[in-house]
C-alpha cells in the first residue's frame, strides 16, 4: 500500500518528551477520507498511554483522539464527504463491524476489540494507530463525523471524547425533563455533563469537594452545588437524585454518592480511578439502585451528540496551546491546572 509522510508529535518511550517526528500515514482508499487536522483536543488518556500508565504501549506513540479538521481527499466510494468538509474523528477508526455490538451501532463495546485512533493494530500498515498530534489523518468515511458549521472548531475537538463519554450515559439512562441529576467532579468530563445534562432539560446538581468550584459549577449551568466535604449537605440530599454520572478519576467514596440516590436510582462511573472502588452490598440493596459503568458512545450517537451539540450551540470551555506545549501541558494536567480542556492549534506544527 502507498503512504505518505506527514509531520506529527510523539514519543519513543514512557520516560521521553513528546517531539517531532515523521509517520506514514496511506494514501485514501475507495472509502477512505483524508483530513487536515486543524485542532485535537488533549485527553488524560493521552498522557496515560504516552507515558505507559496502562502498561500496553506500542512505540513510537503518537497520541489525539479529539480531531476536528478539514477534508483534503476522498475515495472514489466516498458519498458522505466531499474536499472541503469539515471532519472529525474520535475516539475509534475501525472495529470488526460484523459482531452484535457493532450491528447494533455500539462499535465501542466491539467484541473482538475496537480500533483505536492511536495505539491499536492498523489493519493497512501493519502498525499501530497513529493519532491526532498530526498534520494529517486518513480514516475511513464509516469512522468519520459531521462537523456542525455553527460551532467553534477548537472548542469543538474536545466533544469527540469529554462530550461523548458523557453524553451516551446521559442518554443511555434518559436524563431529561422530570429528572434530578447529580454531576460529580467539575474537570474535562464534569463541565461537559453539566451542560449536556442541563440542555437535556435535566434539574442539575453538581457533587464536588471544592468551595472554590461553586460559581463556575453555576455559570455552567447547576441548578444547585452539593459539597461532598459538608456531611450535613449530604445527609440532607439523601435519596434526592435520580442518576448520577461520575466524572472522578481519583480514588473517592463511591457509596456516599450513592446514598444520594432515589430508590431504582443508577449511578454510572465515567471516570477511570486507578484502584478499586469498594461498593458496600447495602449501598444499592435496601433501594434497589444500580451501579453501572460506560464508554464513549457508538459512531451514530456520537454524531446524534454533535447534531445536538450544534443545535444547542454547546462546546467545551478550553485553553488553545501550541504543539511545542504539549510537555507542559502534561505537567499541569497531572495538577489539575486547566479550566477544562487543553486544545492544540495544529497549525502551530508547520513552525
Amino acid at each position: 500500500m502507498s503512504t505518505f509522510s506527514v509531520k506529527a508529535f510523539g514519543t519513543d518511550a514512557a520516560e521521553a518528551d513528546l517531539k517531532e517526528i515523521n509517520i506514514e500515514r496511506r494514501a485514501v482508499t475507495a472509502t477512505d477520507v483524508e483530513i487536515e487536522i486543524l485542532f485535537c483536543g488533549v485527553c488524560h488518556s493521552d498522557l496515560h498511554t504516552a507515558r505507559n500508565e496502562w502498561h500496553n504501549t506500542i512505540y513510537p506513540n503518537v497520541p489525539g483522539h479529539e480531531i476536528v479538521g478539514r477534508v483534503t481527499k476522498v475515495g472514489e466510494n466516498v458519498n458522505k464527504f466531499k474536499v472541503g468538509d469539515l471532519a472529525a474523528v474520535g475516539c475509534m477508526v475501525d472495529s470488526c463491524r460484523e459482531c452484535e455490538s457493532c450491528k447494533e451501532g455500539l462499535e465501542q463495546y466491539c467484541e473482538k476489540g475496537n480500533i483505536g485512533t492511536y495505539n491499536s493494530p492498523d489493519a493497512h500498515l501493519g502498525v499501530q494507530t497513529f493519532g491526532g498530534y498530526s498534520q494529517t489523518i486518513v480514516v475511513d468515511e464509516s469512522y468519520t463525523l459531521r462537523v456542525p458549521e455553527n460551532l467553534d472548531l477548537a472548542a469543538t475537538a474536545p466533544l469527540l471524547c469529554a462530550g461523548i463519554t458523557t453524553y451516551s450515559p446521559l442518554r443511555h439512562w434518559n436524563v431529561g425533563p422530570g429528572k434530578k441529576v447529580g454531576i460529580v467532579g467539575i474537570g474535562g468530563l464534569g463541565h461537559m455533563g453539566v451542560k449536556l445534562a442541563k440542555a437535556m432539560g435535566a434539574h442539575v446538581v453538581v457533587i464536588t469537594t471544592s468551595a472554590a468550584k461553586v460559581e463556575d459549577a453555576k455559570r455552567l449551568g447547576a441548578d444547585e452545588i452539593i459539597l461532598s466535604t459538608d456531611a450535613d449537605q449530604m445527609r440532607k440530599n439523601a435519596g434526592s437524585l435520580h442518576f448520577i454520572l461520575d466524572c472522578v478519576s481519583a480514588s473517592h467514596d463511591i457509596n456516599a454518592y450513592l446514598s444520594l440516590l432515589k430508590r431504582d436510582g443508577s449511578l454510572t462511573l465515567v471516570g477511570a480511578p486507578e484502584n478499586p472502588l469498594p461498593v458496600a452490598p447495602f449501598s444499592l440493596i435496601p433501594a434497589r439502585k444500580s451501579f453501572s459503568g460506560s464508554m464513549i458512545g457508538g459512531i451514530k450517537e456520537t454524531q446524534e451528540m454533535l447534531d445536538f451539540c450544534g443545535e444547542h450551540n454547546i462546546t467545551s470551555d478550553i485553553e488553545l496551546i501550541n504543539m511545542q506545549d504539549i510537555n507542559s501541558a502534561y505537567e499541569r494536567l497531572l495538577k489539575g491546572d486547566v479550566k477544562y480542556r487543553f486544545v492544540i492549534d495544529m497549525a502551530s506544527l508547520k513552525n
